[in-house]
């Protein structure tokens, strides 16, 4: 069972890149490929069905930080076993639509990896057993639910809408992270059973106002509640199937998913009713009046959607066990009803290029299957007995009226459900009657006419069960209903009864009262205002958007006088910053942050000083020579080798190697952005603004020197020793510099190659289209560079085998990765310097962007290979091998992981560095001599610049 569940969740993320990698094939086949995630995880469900039906958890745990309680844990029990069935089977259908719904200017392919990356996002939300992990999926779904509303992205509104879906639910979900913080310190662990079994400590933590209240943040924007609510009809800007998927019945649920699983824990306090009542109330009813008055279908949809959410809500803050019961099968009902209306909503666009009610009208006689698919659907939402919306909204009377709260609240909430009802068969009425009935349509350019065949299978599937669960509850729905309100409430799951008629009751009356007072408020504002002419206006979205201009205004203005142009104001304000962050610590407390140690003893010898004493010779006399950059460059070259030289004189090789590495690297670096510079810096105007300069680097550097001196004065007695005795027995490795980048602190090593990657990808982008004038001046004759790049060509082969040699070796002795990185750059480097970015790039056919994507994904995956043996990522194997001719070869699986590290630093540098020779020149530059021209090749080589 626990590989079950890791393969349950592995086969969307699994699927998604094989969709991403099938682009080319036709839509039919990569729509089946991209189905084959949800079908087959239906059939790893039906495997775990009798398991869970049989009251049985399961689990799977994986190490992963288990000194912070972070543990790879995926837990199933049965609300997460239903909200599974539903993710999977709604996405299924949605995946078959969307095939048929997608014009062909649009990339199928990609939509269908987005979708099945937010399925598997969806899919760690339902089934982590870690609130740590849980927040991680959740965060991912709010990224893949941005790709999905702005999939349109040459629109504004989608690219408005993504936008807005993102900042609100990336902002709670901060709250959610701190909320999951609060929590796991109070009961001292992020695992789920243990926070579900620790309700009476949390809700008597002092801490637990705090914690409520971040994760209800969390809550309240993922499923579009009041105040916040505004966001998702902006996202109906996205692709029908994107709604009918993320809007209906998978991504605004995810907040009332959560708020029932933590139900246990967190409800049961005044101020869990009060506020989840209050809120869910508010936003059931401003989404259902919103939903009369809208204009477009979608939109209409979304305030309804919003309206639902505020009922479920409301359902889990009354916390009455039939109030919990009623919400988890309002959670099943809604998605079935509100999916097919989205999906019929799509094919009325679809076939009439129009979602504008006021366009529409009369489509029962053009469109009379969808028509009747929609209007079932309708009735649905509106609680019309015999269809399964009526079975939950008499649940939600009932629980609306048994509470056990307060006389006032229990007079609020009775009223609120029975204007919910009203509201509910107002809204519905005006979607079916003014789109399907009456005079119309009108002003359409084609004329409508039924979808393709396949297109209608998921509508019919979907209100088939609206049918069948309004007619035969106790056949369809009670497995899955029992299953999931028994996993919330546990033993105290409370008798009920789903059968469709319960005699003459309270709720019967209310529902009869919804009814005809929903019919009578359409057709009364109908006959007293005309709907067609009112416009509405989001108060929440214009709040928004005016916020987020100011923040625009203000940082345009903080980043204009920080910021201006000027590379020394830049570096000031670099430089103070860090001043300030390394001077805190020995301002506060000098002693602690310097630790003398009882004197002034050193670690060096004489020679040591005299080599330290000439690496001031250089360092002065480019700071005497900076305005001539070539001669300055030269002399910080010359700062570097010393600094390398003092590596090795302290018994450091790996680092004195890394050192000379980069320096010849950054040498390159500055040779190649020479060309756009002037010869000479201008000169500062001013003693003042020089003598202030001058002390802020002699602070720094004093600040800097003297920590690198309390560093060399601490005891060696400390974790270092550690390394030192851990690193041969348990890493395989003699080098234990190596050890600790790719075994020890493997992970930090994999972060810094992620943003190193990142980092590349980024100067690429800003610079691959970018237009530079070179400043370059010759006074004499060209130069030959030919016999110095052909000595480059010759040595090449030899630097490309020390590479591998430094690489092979880096476990055991001085080398690794990074070295080798470096080391097969340089000499490329050096040639784009000598012979031009096209010539040689036409000789090595490097595609360094691929490099770095595999780079990073070797790294990853032979990190995440040790969980497969069920150890904690980036574990390190050890594997000893008898060959014949060769002997004994000792292969460590951190070899893998720095082959990785070898192929994004490569990568990155090359793809950095070689972006600065390819800069083309100015358009409106004239051609001198000595200076590239306007297409960017220079006037002597005829090569691109370098």
């Amino acid at each position: 069972m626990p590989q079950t569940l890791d393969l349950l969740l592995a086969l969307p993320f699994v699927m998604a890149a094989a969709v991403a990698a099938a682009h080319r094939l036709p839509r039919t086949v990569i729509a089946w490929i991209a189905a084959l995630a949800p079908l087959l995880g239906l059939v790893l469900l039906g495997a775990m069905t009798p398991a869970i039906l049989d009251g049985q958890v399961l689990h799977s745990r994986h190490l992963w930080l288990p000194r912070i309680g972070l543990e790879f844990t995926l837990r199933l029990d049965g609300f997460a076993w239903m909200f599974a069935m539903l993710v999977l089977a709604i996405g299924a259908l949605v995946i078959m639509y969307a095939r048929y719904y997608l014009s062909r200017n649009d990339s199928l392919p990609r939509l269908l990896a987005f979708l099945l990356l937010f399925m598997g996002a969806m899919l760690g939300v339902v089934i982590s057993g870690n609130l740590l992990l849980l927040s991680v999926f959740w965060e991912l779904t709010s990224l893949t639910s941005f790709l999905l509303i702005g999939f349109w992205s040459h629109r504004q509104d989608a690219r408005e809408g993504a936008r807005m879906a993102l900042v609100i639910t990336g902002g709670g979900g901060l709250a959610l992270l701190g909320g999951v913080l609060l929590i796991g310190r109070i009961v001292g662990s992020y695992d789920l059973d243990a926070v579900l079994a620790a309700g009476d400590a949390l809700r008597a933590s002092p801490l637990y106002p705090w914690a409520l209240s971040l994760v209800l943040g969390g809550i309240f924007t993922k499923s579009a509640q009041f105040p916040l609510h505004f966001w998702l009809p902006q996202a109906m800007a996205a692709p029908t199937p994107v709604s009918a998927y993320l809007h209906s019945a998978t991504m605004v649920k995810a907040g009332v998913f959560l708020l029932a699983r933590l139900h246990p824990a967190l409800a049961g306090t005044d101020l869990f009713f009060y506020t989840v009542c209050t809120i869910g109330a508010l936003t059931l009813l401003v989404g259902a009046w919103n939903a009369i008055f809208e204009h477009d279908l979608k939109g209409l949809l979304a305030y309804s959607t919003i309206s639902h959410l505020g009922l479920i809500t409301m359902l889990f803050g009354l916390g009455t066990p039939m109030a919990v019961v009623a919400g988890v099968f309002h959670i099943l009902n809604h998605a079935i009803f509100k999916c097919s209306l989205f999906m019929a909503a799509g094919i009325i666009d679809h076939e009439t290029g129009t979602r504008d009610i006021r366009k529409l009208g009369g489509l029962r006689r053009l469109m009379p299957f969808t028509s009747a698919l929609a209007i079932i659907a309708s009735l649905s939402m509106a609680g019309i007995p015999l269809l399964n919306g009526f079975l939950s909204k008499e649940m939600f009377f009932a629980a609306a009226i048994e509470t056990d709260a307060p006389l006032p609240m229990r007079i609020f909430t009775g009223i609120t459900a029975l204007l919910a009802g009203v509201l509910g068969v107002a809204y519905s009425l005006r979607f079916v009657y003014e789109s399907f009935f009456g005079d119309g349509p009108r002003g359409l350019d084609t004329l409508p006419h039924e979808p393709p065949r396949w297109m209608k299978i998921p509508v019919e599937v979907l209100v088939v069960l609206c049918v069948a669960v309004g007619i035969v509850p106790a056949l369809t729905v009670a497995p899955f209903l029992h299953a999931g309100a028994g996993a919330i409430l546990g033993s105290a799951m409370p008798d009920y009864s789903l059968a469709v008629w319960h005699g003459l009751n309270w709720p019967l009356a209310m529902s009869i009262a919804g009814i005809l007072g929903g019919v009578l408020l359409y057709f009364g504002l109908a006959r007293l205002l005309n709907l067609h002419a009112v416009v509405t206006r989001a108060i929440g979205r214009d709040l928004f958007t005016y916020n987020l201009e100011l923040l625009f205004v203000a940082g345009s203005r903080i980043t204009r006088a920080l910021a201006n142009g000027s590379l020394q104001r830049t570096l000031l304000w670099l430089v103070l910053s860090a001043l300030l962050v390394m001077a805190l610590p020995l301002l506060l407390d000098p002693g602690t942050a310097l630790a003398w140690n009882g004197g002034w003893r050193t670690p060096m010898q004489w020679p040591g000083w005299v080599l330290w004493l000439l690496m001031l010779v250089p360092a002065l006399t480019a700071l005497r020579l900076y305005r001539h950059r070539l001669l300055a460059v030269a002399c910080i070259g010359g700062t570097g080798l010393a600094v390398s030289l003092s590596f090795v004189f302290l018994s450091a090789p790996d680092l004195a190697l890394t050192q000379l590495m980069v320096e010849m690297v950054t040498l390159v670096l500055l040779l190649l952005a020479m060309n756009y510079l002037p010869e000479r810096s201008p000169r500062e105007t001013g003693l003042p603004r020089r003598l202030r300069d001058g002390a802020i680097a002699l602070v720094a550097g004093s600040v800097v020197g003297a920590l690198a001196w309390a560093m060399m004065l601490r005891p060696h007695d400390t974790i270092a020793v550690e390394m030192l005795q851990r690193s041969l027995p348990q890493a395989w490795g003699h080098n234990v510099v190596n050890v600790i980048l790719v075994d020890f602190r493997g992970f930090d090593t994999f972060g810094e190659i992620t943003v190193f990657a990142i980092a590349g990808l980024v100067v690429h982008a800003l610079l691959r289209r970018a237009r530079m004038a070179p400043e370059r001046h010759f006074d004499g004759p060209p130069v030959d560079l030919s016999m110095p790049a052909n000595l480059m060509q010759v040595l090449a082969p030899m630097v490309a085998a020390t590479s591998i040699y430094l690489y092979l070796r880096g476990h055991n002795a001085p080398g690794g990765g990074f070295i080798a990185g470096l080391v097969l750059a340089v000499p490329l480097l050096i040639q784009y310097v000598l012979q031009g970015a096209r010539s040689v790039e036409s000789r090595l056919g490097f595609d360094f962007i691929r490099t770095i994507g595999i780079g990073v994904v070797l790294a990853l995956a032979s990190g995440a290979a040790s969980m497969l043996f069920g150890a904690p990522f980036l574990t390190s194997g050890h594997l000893q091998l008898q060959l014949p001719l060769i002997g004994e070869l000792e292969l460590p699986s951190a070899m893998a992981f720095d082959t990785g590290v070898y192929l994004v630093v490569f990568g990155a540098a090359m793809l950095m560095l070689s972006m600065m020779g390819t800069i083309k020149g100015s358009r409106t530059r004239k051609t001198q001599r000595g200076v590239v021209d306007s297409s960017g090749r220079s006037a002597f080589t005829g090569e691109e610049p370098v």
